[in-house]
C-alpha cells in the first residue's frame, strides 16, 4: 500500500469551543480520488457522454478501499500497534443490570482494559448532546450504569480492549452468544427513555383547491403533541389554559422543526386550537359520511416492518488519543464527516481527563442508505480510544454485532380512513395515524413520523386531511435515518387502500388514481405547492397502456388455467417522494488558469451514488470541458469565511431577518449527504457556478474573440448575445460562430482580467435563497446564492488582485439577501419524484411463495445528468422494495437483532431470482424542457413496487394484505379463511 497522505493534506475544518478540527482523507486511493490532480478523462468523451463512472476503474480493480480496510500502521504519524475492542451487551430489559462475568474466557484471553459506564462517568466521557439535534438523540450513556435497565435491547454494558488481535478475536468468539456474560438484578419491567414527540396536519381547503384554505400547516401552524403514557394528547379546541408539547426533536428531513415547546406554546398556541377545530370539523364529516350512502368510507390498519439497512460494509471506526500533544486522531466511515467532525468537538471539549485540543478527523469512502446518518458509532469509537493505553482502538461491527448495535428502518403502525364519493370516485377526506416505533435511542424518530405522516397522500390531492404521527420509545433497537425515511412505510399503505376503494367502486385502479391524481398548483397535505409540473396523469395514462395492465385479465385466466395450484396477477401502483431536508446547501469552487486546466473542489460526499461523477458531467456541459483536478468531500472554503447558528429548521423569522444582516451569516453551512440531495440540491451549487462563469466570463471572452480582426471579427455582421452562446463540440459556439476550444476561451479571459475562479454557497428551504452582490467588472447581479467569492484574471488590474485577500479570493459581501421565509419549515416538503410500477406475479398456493415474473417501472427524473447512474438506482431501489414487500422482516423485541443472534442465515435478502432481474423493464418520461432540472430518486423506486407486488398478490388470490411483509405464510393463511 502506498501512503501519500501528509500533514499538509489536512485542512482545517473549523474551531468548535475552542478545538480546532482538521480533516483529511485516506491514504493510497483515497488522497488520489480526492486530491487527485491532473486525471484521465477516459471515463468522458469530449462530448460529455459518460462510458463508466469516474472512480469505476478504481472499484473493479480493487483499488478503491473503504475506512474499514484500514488500521492504525497504514495511517501516517500514528502508532504502529493496534489495540482492538468489543462491546459486552445487554439482552434483557426488564431487570436491572447488574454486572459482568468474564469468567468463562479463562486466564489467557481476559482483556488488557474492562470498561464500564463507572469508568467513563468518572472521566467525562459523555454521549454529545448538542441543542440542534434535540434532548437525548444519541441517547444517555454510553455504556449501561450499574443498577440501571437497559432501554434498549443491546445497548453495551461494558468496552473490552485487547492490544493484541489473536486474544481479541479468541475472545470475541467465545463471547459472541454467551448469555452468562452479564448478569441481571431485581426485575423492574420496562424502562424506555421519554417518547420523542407527536405531530398534526390539519388541512382544509378554501373554496377551491388553489385558493387560500381554510387552515393549513403551512398558512397556520403544525400542532404539537404531548403524552398520556403512550397515547399523543393534543391542544384541546376550546380551552383558555396553556398547552406545552412534549416536543424533543428539533433536526431533521421535512415535516417542519420544532422549538422550544415554551416558545410553540405562547407563539403558535392560537392557530394550533384552530387546527383542533378543524380537526373536529373533519371527524363530524367522517361520521357523517358514514350514515351516507352515497359515500364510502373505508378505514384500515396497517403496519410497515422493521428492516436492517444491509450496507456493504458495516459500521467501523479507529481512534487514537495522544496525550502529547492533546490531539484526537479519527478514523471513521460516515456520510456526513463534516457533522461527525462538529459534534465529536462538542463531545470531549469540557474533559479535564482527556483535554483535547485538536481533532484531526480522516474519513474513507463508505456506504450506507442512511444507517450512517447520524449514528452514535463515531462516537463510541472516540469514547473507546481514550482507554487504549496510548494506542489507537478499533471497533468494527461483524455482522451478528451490525443487527445487533445498527440502526434499523423504522416499523409503523398505521391507521388510515379514506372517505370518497361513490358516483364520482373524488377523494374528499385522508385521515391517518402513524405510530412510529422509534426504539430506545431517539435518533431521528420523530422526524421520520413526521414525514410518514406529511407523505401519506402519495400522489392524490385531498379537500380536507387530518394526518398524525408519534414517535414511540421502546425496547427495539435504534432506528434512524434510512433509505425511504418514513415515507416507504406509509404510501404503501395508501396505495394498498387506493386499490381496494377501486374494487368497492367497480373502478378501474389506475382510472380512479387519474381523477384524483395532483394537478399543477394544487397544494400537499401541509398547504405547500410542489416544484413545478407533477406530471402525475401523464405517467397514469402510459401506465393503464402497458400491455401488462391492459391484458391482465386474459393473462391471469389462461396463466390460472395452464398452471394448476399457481395463480397469476397483475398490481400497480404510483406514488411520489420527495427529495431534499428543508435546509439543504451546496458549497464548491470552480475556477481555471490561463491554459485552461479546471479546477473544482465541491462539498459533495461519494456515498455510492454516482455523484462525484455526474458533478463533473454538470460543468463539462456548461463550459465544454470537465474539470482537470477534482477534490471531492471538501470541507474548507477559505474563500467563504462563513458562519452559522446550526439550527435551520429551527430559526425563527425574526432571528433569521437579525442574523442575516451579517453577510458572513448563513443558516446553514455543508449539507448532509443524505434524502436524495445530490443530484438536485447540491448539484445546484454546481450549476450556478458553471453559469456564473459562462454568462460573466466566457460569454465576454468568447465575444472579444469573434470581434478581432479585420472590420469587426465575424461577429461584426450579426446580432448575438450571451443566451446564443452554446456548449459545442469543440467547445464554445453558438449564433454561426467559428466554435472556440476552451483553452483560447481561458487564455483570453485571463488577458482580460476577467473573472476565472468563483466560490458559491447555496441554501434552500423549500426555496432557493437570493442575494445582490456588486462585483467589479460584472456590475450587480441578484444571484441564487447566498455567499459568492471571486478571482480575477492576470490581467487584472493590481487594484483588483489587491481585493483577492480572502483564501486568494475577492470575497463579495452581499447587499441584500432574501432567505426563505421560516414558516416555510412548515411546508413539509416542495420537490417530488414521481415514480409507478407495474407488477407481474404468480403465487403458489400449495406453499403460500410469490414468484415475481416481471415488472416495469415508469419514472419522471427530470433532466438526467447520467443515465446509467439512474438506471443503477432503478434497479437496485426496485429490488430494496421487493425485499420489503415480501421477505425482509426483523423482529421488534426479545426474540429480534437485539439479541445478538442475528446474522444472513435468519434475515432473508432478495437475490436476483426473487426480483425478475432478466425480465425487468423501465421507461422514463422525457424532460418538460432542456432547462428542466434534475430529480432526485435514488429512494422512490423502491417504493411503488411494494404496494404493485401487495396489489398483485390481491389480483392473484383475492385476499387484501396491509400488514408487511407478505409472507408465504401469511398467504396460505389467507387461502385456508
Amino acid at each position: 500500500m502506498t501512503l501519500e497522505l501528509t500533514r499538509r493534506n489536512f485542512i482545517k475544518l473549523g474551531t468548535f469551543s475552542g478545538i480546532t478540527v482538521m480533516f483529511g482523507r485516506l491514504p493510497n486511493v483515497q488522497a488520489r480520488e480526492v486530491h487527485s490532480g491532473p486525471q484521465t478523462s477516459e471515463w468522458l468523451t469530449p462530448d460529455g457522454e459518460v462510458k463508466y463512472r469516474w472512480d469505476a476503474i478504481r472499484k473493479v480493480t480493487g483499488d478503491k478501499v473503504f475506512a474499514r480496510d484500514f488500521r492504525a500502521k497504514d495511517l501516517p504519524g500514528w502508532p504502529e500497534k493496534q489495540a482492538h475492542g468489543f462491546f459486552l451487551k445487554a439482552t434483557d430489559v426488564e431487570h436491572a443490570f447488574e454486572d459482568i462475568d468474564l469468567s468463562m474466557l479463562g486466564p489467557d484471553l481476559q482483556p488488557d482494559r474492562v470498561i464500564r459506564h463507572e469508568d467513563m462517568a468518572r472521566d467525562g466521557v459523555k454521549v454529545p448532546e448538542l441543542a440542534d439535534l434535540g434532548f437525548e438523540f444519541y441517547g444517555k450513556n454510553f455504556l449501561l450504569p450499574k443498577g440501571s435497565t437497559s432501554p434498549l435491547y443491546g445497548h453495551p454494558v461494558a468496552l473490552l480492549v485487547y492490544q493484541d488481535f489473536a486474544r481479541f478475536e479468541a475472545a470475541k468468539r467465545r463471547l459472541r452468544f454467551e448469555s452468562k456474560a452479564v448478569t441481571y438484578g431485581k426485575q423492574t419491567g420496562l424502562k424506555p427513555p421519554p417518547n420523542y414527540g407527536a405531530a398534526r396536519y390539519v388541512r382544509i381547503q378554501g373554496d377551491s383547491p388553489t385558493s387560500a384554505p381554510a387552515f393549513s400547516p403551512m398558512q397556520d401552524a403544525v400542532i404539537w403533541g404531548g403524552f398520556d403514557g403512550d397515547t399523543p394528547t393534543w391542544p384541546p379546541a376550546d380551552s383558555q389554559g396553556m398547552f406545552i408539547p412534549h416536543s424533543v426533536m428539533l433536526h431533521h428531513r421535512g415535516g417542519g422543526g420544532v422549538r422550544d415547546p415554551e416558545v410553540i406554546a405562547h407563539e403558535t398556541y392560537e392557530p394550533m386550537k384552530r387546527g383542533m377545530a378543524a380537526a373536529g370539523t373533519i371527524e363530524a364529516e367522517i361520521e357523517a359520511a358514514r350514515h351516507n350512502p352515497d359515500k364510502l368510507v373505508i378505514e384500515r390498519q396497517g403496519f410497515s416492518q422493521s428492516i436492517d439497512p444491509s450496507a456493504m460494509e458495516p459500521d467501523n471506526g479507529n481512534a487514537w488519543y495522544d496525550p502529547a500533544t492533546r490531539t484526537l486522531h479519527v478514523l471513521i466511515a460516515a456520510q456526513s464527516p463534516y457533522e461527525v467532525a462538529r459534534v465529536a468537538a462538542f463531545m470531549v471539549k469540557d474533559n479535564k481527563r482527556f483535554p483535547v485540543e485538536k481533532i484531526e478527523v480522516l474519513s474513507g469512502t463508505t456506504v450506507g442508505y442512511g444507517s450512517k446518518d447520524h449514528s452514535i458509532f463515531p462516537f463510541y469509537t472516540i469514547a473507546a480510544c481514550f482507554y487504549g493505553d496510548g494506542l489507537p482502538v478499533r471497533l468494527a461491527n461483524d455482522r451478528y454485532e451490525q443487527f445487533q448495535l445498527g440502526m434499523k428502518r423504522h416499523s409503523i403502525e398505521i391507521d388510515l380512513t379514506l372517505v370518497a364519493d361513490r358516483k364520482t370516485g373524488k377523494f374528499e377526506i385522508l385521515k391517518g395515524f402513524y405510530n412510529c416505533n422509534g426504539g430506545g435511542r431517539a435518533n431521528f424518530s420523530f422526524s421520520v413520523a413526521q414525514v410518514a405522516a406529511t407523505s401519506a397522500q402519495t400522489i392524490y390531492y385531498f379537500p380536507k386531511s387530518d394526518l398524525s404521527s408519534a414517535a414511540i420509545a421502546t425496547a427495539a433497537v435504534e432506528a434512524g435515518s434510512m433509505r425511504g425515511y418514513g415515507t416507504i412505510q406509509a404510501m404503501s399503505i395508501t396505495e394498498l387502500l387506493v386499490d381496494e376503494v377501486a374494487a368497492e367502486l367497480g373502478m378501474d385502479a389506475i382510472e380512479l388514481r387519474r381523477r384524483n391524481a395532483l394537478r399543477p398548483g394544487e397544494p400537499n397535505t401541509q398547504g405547500a405547492v410542489q416544484l413545478g409540473d407533477p406530471r402525475l396523469v401523464e405517467m397514469l395514462d402510459r401506465a393503464a397502456q402497458h400491455p401488462l395492465w391492459t391484458n391482465r385479465e386474459q393473462a391471469k385466466a389462461k396463466y390460472d388455467a395452464a398452471n394448476p395450484g399457481r395463480r397469476y396477477g397483475v398490481g400497480f401502483a404510483q406514488v411520489q417522494k420527495d427529495y431534499g431536508t428543508g435546509a439543504d446547501t451546496s458549497a464548491l469552487l470552480l475556477e481555471f488558469d490561463a491554459e485552461g486546466k479546471i479546477t473544482m473542489r465541491h462539498c459533495v460526499q461519494e456515498i455510492g451514488t454516482g455523484a462525484t461523477s455526474s458533478q463533473q458531467v454538470v460543468v463539462q456541459r456548461m463550459l465544454g470541458k470537465a474539470p482537470d483536478v477534482v477534490i471531492f468531500g471538501e470541507t474548507d472554503f477559505p474563500q467563504l469565511p462563513l458562519k452559522s447558528n446550526f439550527e435551520p429548521f429551527t430559526i425563527s423569522q425574526q432571528q433569521q431577518d437579525e442574523l442575516s444582516r451579517d453577510p458572513f451569516w448563513v443558516p446553514a453551512i455543508l449539507p448532509a449527504m443524505s434524502a436524495s440531495n445530490s443530484v438536485y440540491f447540491i448539484g445546484f451549487g454546481t450549476k450556478q457556478a458553471a453559469q456564473f462563469l459562462f454568462e460573466n466570463t466566457v460569454w465576454p471572452a468568447a465575444k472579444a474573440i469573434w470581434s478581432s480582426g479585420p472590420a469587426g471579427g465575424q461577429l461584426a455582421s450579426g446580432v448575438m448575445t450571451a443566451a446564443d452562446l452554446r456548449v459545442v463540440p469543440g467547445g464554445i459556439g453558438g449564433g454561426g460562430m467559428t466554435p472556440i476550444p476552451f483553452a483560447d476561451i481561458a487564455r483570453k479571459a485571463h488577458e482580460m482580467g476577467l473573472v476565472t475562479g468563483v466560490a458559491v454557497h447555496c441554501f434552500s428551504r423549500w426555496q432557493w435563497a437570493r442575494a445582490d452582490f456588486d462585483i467589479p467588472g460584472v456590475g450587480t447581479l441578484n444571484l441564487a446564492v447566498d455567499a459568492l467569492a471571486v478571482r480575477y484574471g492576470d490581467g487584472a488590474p493590481e487594484a483588483l488582485k489587491a481585493r483577492m485577500n480572502t483564501g486568494g479570493y475577492d470575497f463579495i459581501k452581499r447587499s441584500a439577501v432574501q432567505y426563505p421565509s421560516a414558516q416555510r419549515n412548515n411546508a413539509g416538503v416542495t420537490t417530488y419524484t414521481p415514480a409507478a410500477c407495474l407488477v407481474e406475479l404468480n403465487v403458489n398456493t400449495f406453499t403460500g411463495k410469490v414468484e415475481i415474473m416481471s415488472h416495469h417501472s415508469l419514472l419522471d427524473p427530470g433532466n438526467v445528468v447520467v443515465p446509467a447512474l439512474v438506471s443503477g438506482q432503478q434497479q437496485g431501489g426496485v429490488a430494496m422494495g421487493i425485499g420489503h414487500a415480501l421477505m425482509e422482516d426483523l423482529p421488534l423485541y426479545g426474540d429480534g437483532p437485539g439479541n445478538g443472534t442475528w446474522n444472513f442465515n435468519r434475515y432473508t435478502l432478495p437475490r436476483a431470482v426473487d426480483v425478475a432481474v432478466w425480465t425487468q423493464t423501465a421507461e422514463y418520461l422525457a424532460p418538460l424542457a432542456d432547462s428542466s432540472p434534475p430529480k432526485g430518486l435514488a429512494e422512490v423506486v423502491m417504493i411503488p413496487v411494494v404496494a404493485a407486488t401487495g396489489n398483485a398478490i390481491t389480483h392473484a388470490i383475492g385476499s387484501r394484505f396491509y400488514q408487511l411483509p407478505i409472507t408465504p405464510a401469511k398467504i396460505k393463511k389467507a387461502l385456508t379463511i
